[in-house]
C-alpha cells in the first residue's frame, strides 16, 4: 500500500477551519461582537423565525447556552423577548433598533473577514471550492452528521449558493 503524500484532508479542512474561525472571532470581537451574537443577530434580521425554538433549531444553539446569550443580548438592548400572546410558554425574539445598529456594524466585519479570506483567489476558484465543501460534508451528512447552517445567507443578502 502507497503512504498518503498529503496530510488526511479531514485534518487540513479542521486546522483551516479553526484558524479561519479564530480570525472571525477577532474581526468581530474588534466590532464588539461574537460569533454567537452575530449568528443570532444574522438569523433574526434574514430569516423568518416565529420564536426561541425557532432561532436555536436556526443558529444551532440550544438551551441554555442560548438562554445565556440572549440575557446578555436583551440586557445590552440588542433584541426583546415577549411572550406570544397565543402560546405564553413560547418566547418570541426581536431586535430593537440597537440590534439593528449593531448588526450593520457586524456585518461590515464580517464582509471584510470574507474578502480577506477570498484574497488570492479568482471567482471560478471561490465557486470551486464552494462545490469541494459542499461535496465533503454531504459525504458526512450521508453518516447521519447533519449540516449545519447549510442554508446561510451572507451578510450582504446573497444566499451564497450558486
Amino acid at each position: 500500500m502507497q503512504k498518503p503524500t498529503a496530510a488526511p484532508i479531514g485534518v487540513v479542512l479542521a486546522k483551516t477551519a479553526k484558524t479561519v474561525g479564530r480570525a472571525f472571532d477577532q474581526a468581530l470581537a474588534a466590532d464588539g461582537g461574537s460569533q454567537p451574537v452575530w449568528q443570532i443577530l444574522i438569523t433574526l434580521k434574514t430569516r423568518r423565525v416565529a420564536n426561541q425554538r425557532e432561532l436555536a433549531a436556526a443558529v444551532g444553539i440550544q438551551g441554555a447556552t442560548l438562554t445565556h446569550h440572549l440575557n446578555a443580548m436583551e440586557s445590552a438592548g440588542l433584541i426583546t423577548r415577549r411572550r406570544d400572546p397565543d402560546n405564553r410558554r413560547v418566547h418570541v425574539v426581536e431586535l430593537t433598533d440597537e440590534g439593528e445598529t449593531v448588526f450593520h456594524r457586524l456585518a461590515k466585519a464580517a464582509i471584510a473577514h470574507d474578502k480577506r479570506i477570498r484574497a488570492g483567489f479568482s471567482d471560478e476558484e471561490i465557486t470551486t471550492l464552494a462545490g469541494l465543501l459542499s461535496r465533503l460534508a454531504a459525504n458526512v451528512a450521508a453518516d447521519g452528521i447533519d449540516q449545519e447552517n447549510s442554508d446561510w445567507t451572507h451578510p450582504n443578502g446573497d444566499s451564497g449558493q450558486d
